[in-house]
């Protein structure tokens, strides 16, 4: 069934009508949206949808806006919403959709990523994070056939949110005699549990917004698995992908982000300007209008289809856009833009640029480049998988991953 604008307006009257968000407890209310398919509207019936198209998600967010009804505070929960999510709507079973998707929503359930390690960082598919399963004792005729549990044992670093998250999508190594990218799984992993360690990492930007994860015997019931066993690296792709384009596809207003700061500043130093930083800005300003155009129509890709390599140049474009007008800013301010506005050793519950000075957005652009995918791998990916170029020679792509010099 085909769902148009109209109709969903009309579905939020009549939700509004019955739910009144002044009289209701802000939670009920978003559980109550949830369960009516005013979530994410393109998402299954059930599951917070109603099988909608994707690019009518604004018509419903807007009209619950208009009304003066809650959000979900996306920017608390940026990796649940934008990462796990997808992957479990799209490798997880009913059950698991069930269990997880409705209060991770909410936000009632925050989640973290436990991807990067000290010696897997752009190469992920090196991970030595260890998933040994535990039948206690039981025979089984299929590797694939679930019960009992997994030990992991094993460090991940630069986890954002593992100090507020209640659950972490979890990459880990389950069979040691397969190639690197063959012997992995994935896993839903309890940030609860016994074993699991958060220890904060200070940044240069003063504050600890990401972290690294010490995993000791933790266990994972086989039922928190996502995919087939060894099916990981199929899964955590799927993931990434999403995790691109969540960082680089999004399509703010015009002239909103970093180039809107970059403007206001100018418009509000003209004592400041000269005719070269006048031609710096201009050419900025293009290059981002350009890039939020092209988030636009990877949106559109995305409302038919699954995310593909093409968000890996929306995010390096993204990237590189933000430290050169952060840089650009700086520059333009001079000793002003210098003044660190507050260094105190904090865990933030997200970061937000616009609220804190010219320093701090200069600091933090500079990890734009290597979260959610280094430019570099980036790169190789664009050049491999868009562009259709000569892979670069790789020894180590089918020997067994326990016989690869670490």
């Amino acid at each position: 069934m085909t769902v148009d604008a109209d109709e969903l307006r009309g579905k939020v009257t009549e939700f509004l009508a019955a739910n009144d968000p002044a009289q209701m407890d802000r939670l009920e209310f978003l559980r109550a949206r949830f369960d009516a398919g005013l979530a994410w509207v393109h998402f299954p019936a059930g599951l917070g949808g109603l099988g909608a198209a994707r690019e009518l998600q604004p018509v419903v967010d807007a009209a619950f806006a208009e009304a003066g009804a809650p959000d979900n505070k996306p920017q608390l929960n940026v990796i649940g919403l934008g990462m796990a999510a997808p992957t479990i709507l799209r490798f997880g079973n009913d059950e698991q959709r069930r269990r997880y998707l409705r209060p991770l929503w909410t936000g009632e359930e925050i989640w973290c990523q436990l991807f990067s390690e000290p010696g897997a960082g752009s190469d992920l598919a090196a991970l030595s994070t260890r998933a040994v399963r535990d039948d206690g004792g039981t025979s089984r005729s299929s590797e694939a056939e679930s019960g009992g549990e997994w030990v992991v044992d094993g460090q991940k670093v630069w986890t954002s949110l593992a100090h507020q998250a209640r659950w972490a999508i979890l990459v880990a190594r389950s069979d040691p005699d397969q190639p690197k990218h063959k012997g992995l799984s994935y896993f839903i992993c309890d940030m609860t549990a016994p074993g699991v360690e958060v220890r904060p990492l200070r940044q240069i930007t003063g504050e600890a917004e990401f972290n690294e994860v010490f995993l000791t015997g933790v266990r994972i019931p086989d039922a928190q698995r996502l995919g087939e066993v060894g099916q990981g690296w199929q899964v955590a792709l799927g993931t990434l992908m999403n995790e691109r384009v969540a960082i680089g596809g999004r399509a703010p207003a015009r002239e909103g982000g970093m180039i809107g700061l970059a403007a206001q500043a100018w418009r509000e130093h003209p004592e400041k300007r000269t005719h070269g930083l006048h031609d710096r800005l201009l050419r900025l300003w293009v290059e981002t209008e350009a890039t939020r155009l092209t988030s636009i129509r990877l949106r559109q890709q995305l409302a038919v289809g699954e995310p593909g390599p093409e968000g890996s140049a929306v995010k390096v474009a993204y990237s590189e856009q933000n430290q050169a007008i952060t840089g650009f800013e700086l520059e333009f301010l001079g000793e002003p833009g210098l003044a660190y506005d507050d260094w105190t050793f904090r865990q933030p519950e997200y970061t937000d640029f616009v609220k804190r000075g010219p320093g701090f957005r200069y600091l933090r652009a500079k990890g734009n480049s290597i979260e959610g995918g280094t430019t570099e791998i980036l790169r190789n990916i664009i050049a491999e998988r868009v562009l259709g170029l000569p892979p670069e020679i790789r020894t180590d792509k089918n020997r067994p991953w326990k016989e690869l010099p670490r």
